[in-house]
């Protein structure tokens, strides 16, 4: 098994949106925000090699949307998810797999592209894409609260095309031999988050948006975009007790500078970031 950092680019979400209820003067040491208050995010996916199959997870914002949508979150960077693709040495047309975590247009806005006449397409020809029936159903059918983030173009098109495949949402359920996944509900509705156990003995947890980035590790710090932000705590919580000491390493989505880490407990009982890991 071998695993691939892809980075799609970077963007901008506000501050206090990012950081929910924890007051600016203690995240912007964090995450120093631009005039706006608006914070610099990564969009980064991983592409796991296992046998024959060549597995994404999560595809970034995409290139598709108008300028009026993309001036809301500043995309910028010169990664792009098929340009890294190609520097890790694949094209769009190698992908088997691509599992996402959930369908909101930051994780699945490349799912999906342009063909030359305008017809939106699965941008990855030979794919089976992978969510869940509960996901799915809350994309399809938005709350109010979560409406901007579910764009019915990142997601209709994988359904007519007959590429969408569903997960069985069971804790632990097995995705492949190496990959089992986990559910979270505090962000979304049956967000999934894959456990890759490795042939060294370690395990990455892709947290997606349960710990978008190391600014988030702190219990308070709850993205104020959380549907059920007790649940995320309780989530949290459950999480640290599982990775801790267990040779576990989490994958940070959104984190603009640290792509993988360690977490560990400080001397006063304090889950921390502890040390920055290489794949």
């Amino acid at each position: 098994m071998r695993l691939h950092i892809i980075e799609t680019g970077k963007f901008k979400l506000d501050g206090g949106a990012m950081f929910g209820v924890v007051p600016k003067s203690m995240w912007r040491k964090l995450n120093e925000p631009d005039d706006n208050n608006m914070c610099t995010w990564a969009m980064r996916c991983l592409l796991i090699e296992e046998g024959e199959r060549k597995i994404l997870i999560d595809t970034g914002l995409g290139d598709k949307q108008d300028a009026k949508f993309r001036s809301h979150f500043h995309p910028h960077g010169e990664d792009s998810l098929i340009g890294s693709l190609e520097k890790a040495g694949f094209k769009a047309e190698d992908i088997t797999d691509v599992f996402l975590t959930h369908l909101h247009f930051d994780h699945v806005g490349g799912a999906v592209k342009k063909d030359k006449d305008g017809n939106l397409i699965p941008t990855f020809p030979n794919a089976t894409y992978w969510s869940n029936e509960k996901q799915y159903n809350w994309a399809i059918n938005p709350n109010p609260r979560e409406r901007a983030s579910f764009l019915k173009e990142n997601i209709v098109p994988l359904m007519d095309h007959g590429v969408l495949k569903f997960i069985d949402v069971e804790e632990g359920v097995f995705f492949t031999d190496h990959i089992n996944v986990g559910f979270a509900y505090g962000h979304t509705e049956a967000l999934m988050t894959p456990y890759i156990k490795l042939d060294d003995g370690r395990t990455i947890v892709y947290t997606a948006d349960l710990l978008p980035s190391h600014c988030h590790i702190g219990m308070p710090y709850v993205m104020g975009y959380d549907i059920r932000p007790l649940v995320t705590l309780k989530e949290k919580a459950a999480l640290y007790e599982k990775v801790i000491g267990t040779n576990h390493f989490i994958f940070f989505e959104h984190d603009k500078d640290i792509a993988c880490a360690e977490l560990i407990k400080n001397d006063r009982g304090r889950v921390v970031f502890g040390n920055e890991i290489r794949l």
